[in-house]
């Protein structure tokens, strides 16, 4: 591994589910208790904009009582030793790597702990209540909503991402599905950009097969593991 030097990791749902913090795809998961196209889609939010505000504020307070796992923390190590770039880039909304102590985190779907005026394009740490209509700290409207992509929506800092593969040695996925795109496609670009790929997760997703390497375990376990073998070489 001598010659790794620059990495970017994609962490999912399943690097959370150990803290706590439910799965939408996991059996008694959110996906059973709300259809997706209800709570996760532009057009459920403007067809019962009170349902959706409800369910992200009681995520939003959730996480907030929750806390890193020992893969957090693992991460956050890699990322204050690591001399070469790295890039965790999360499909989680939320907070768990920062509190663990990783810097340099991407959050392509957004956070739980964000709010997100539509009418001036404000960003603004909110840790309270939506439902109520608070006012933007920014502009003072009634605008605000959950700073989370749906289904639909475009991830953030896409063209970031990318570049961050195009320049990768090691790619490594832990605790995703492989079936929400565009994540579940970063293992084909960094295979293709001549990066090795390596796969951490509970179980083998639907994208194990485009990997070089794939680990089942749990990720409190495997991550922790790894990151030791990766620093210590």
């Amino acid at each position: 591994m001598a010659e790794i030097r620059n990495i970017v990791i994609l962490t999912g749902a399943g690097i959370s589910a150990e803290s706590g913090i439910d799965t939408f795809r996991a059996e008694g998961g959110l996906w059973e208790q709300h259809k997706v196209e209800d709570v996760a889609t532009p057009e459920g939010f403007a067809r019962d904009p009170d349902l959706v505000l409800r369910f992200y504020d009681m995520r939003r307070e959730a996480i907030q009582t929750k806390h890193p796992n020992p893969a957090h923390d693992a991460l956050a190590r890699l990322d204050q030793h690591w001399k070469g770039n790295l890039l965790i880039v999360t499909q989680n909304v939320d907070d768990l790597h920062e509190r663990a102590g990783a810097k340099r985190v991407l959050h392509m779907h957004g956070t739980h702990l964000n709010a997100w005026c539509t009418a001036c394009d404000a960003k603004n740490p909110w840790t309270g209540t939506l439902a109520d209509r608070p006012p933007c700290p920014a502009c003072g409207t009634n605008a605000l909503r959950p700073d989370v992509v749906w289904f639909g929506e475009m991830p953030y800092e896409m063209e970031r991402i990318y570049a961050a593969l195009r320049t990768a040695d090691l790619f490594v996925s832990i605790g995703t599905s492989g079936a929400v795109y565009p994540a579940a496609g970063f293992v084909r670009d960094a295979r293709s950009l001549g990066a090795r790929t390596l796969e951490l997760n509970l179980e083998r997703s639907q994208g194990s097969g485009w990997f070089d390497e794939s680990r089942q375990g749990r990720a409190s376990e495997l991550v922790p593991e790894w990151v030791d073998t990766l620093l210590h070489k």
